[in-house]
């Protein structure tokens, strides 16, 4: 592997924080226009600078028609995963199924113990999350008769009602670094949402490595797990250096030797944002297009 031979999509990573309430939008709105695919944004709710990323998600859903939104990722400590459920399948139905799950185990444990979370280790915060996206995934599950009982020691579910489904199949993405949280990628999740800037040179592959033995020991096909990645648009080392012109090159072996099929930009800079979209994303596909075809069949 890793080419997992899924289709091309790029994003904007965008913050919410200490701008003007319409600056944010227009930026996902921007985004649209431009022809990405995806609209993401940072979710710090304890963050008095930020707006509350749900809202906003709900808000940009009704100003655009195509592209696909999601939290990136959502902070979970601070979202209960049956009303997180709830609340995800209702925007998917009313957006015409253009919301994904991207989820978090948590960071920034003193912000969220003063807002009522609870502190968790990093072992108690994988296993917290393993029971959410059972309980997500149980409260989706409409066409199940039997009231969904999940008995995890940090999210019990006795007996709730499922439903309503989602439009879509919403995949449940996970921001992961760590082996734990890794491996329950492999074994739950339908994709692995990490940023560049906090990955060292072959964290890439280890993790891909990680994930794919933990898919396998679960019964899973490794291939059906989305690899994503956010990028920022400058630095000393990493992709997106100099011009734009030259994004789609660097960008590259990320798709065929790593396996990315998910490009999400970080930038609030509207002519970044178009750059990568009507520059960069065509002229990746046809780069990967060709490199799949020089290298024989795909997965």
């Amino acid at each position: 592997m890793p080419d997992y031979g899924h289709d091309l999509r790029f994003g904007s990573f965008l913050t919410p924080r200490n701008r003007r309430p319409a600056e944010v939008v227009e930026l996902a709105l921007l985004s649209e226009r431009a022809g990405l695919d995806l609209v993401t944004f940072q979710d710090h709710p304890y963050q008095p600078g930020h707006l509350d990323t749900w809202t906003l998600l709900s808000w940009v859903a009704a100003r655009t028609g195509r592209v696909r939104l999601s939290g990136n990722v959502l902070n979970l400590p601070l979202r209960p995963p049956a009303v997180l459920a709830r609340s995800v399948a209702s925007l998917d139905l009313l957006s015409g199924g253009r919301v994904e799950l991207a989820l978090g185990a948590g960071a920034f444990w003193d912000a969220i113990e003063a807002m009522g979370g609870r502190r968790l280790t990093p072992g108690e915060s994988v296993a917290a999350l393993g029971e959410a996206i059972e309980v997500i995934r149980g409260i989706w599950d409409a066409g199940e008769r039997r009231p969904l009982r999940v008995a995890g020691d940090h999210y019990r579910v006795v007996g709730a009602k499922r439903g309503p489904a989602p439009a879509h199949e919403v995949p449940i993405w996970l921001g992961a670094y760590k082996p734990r949280m890794l491996r329950l990628v492999g074994e739950r999740a339908d994709g692995w949402l990490p940023s560049l800037g906090y990955l060292r040179p072959a964290d890439l592959a280890r993790g891909n490595g990680i994930i794919d033995e933990a898919a396998v020991a679960a019964g899973r096909d490794p291939r059906r797990i989305r690899r994503l990645l956010n990028l920022v648009a400058a630095g000393p080392e990493g992709p997106l250096r100099g011009p734009v012109a030259g994004w789609a090159e660097q960008l590259l072996p990320l798709a065929l030797e790593d396996g990315v099929s998910t490009f999400v930009l970080g930038s609030d800079d509207p002519a970044q944002l178009e750059a990568f979209a009507r520059e960069t994303a065509p002229a990746l596909r046809e780069a990967v297009a060709a490199g799949r075809g020089t290298a024989g069949a795909g997965p």
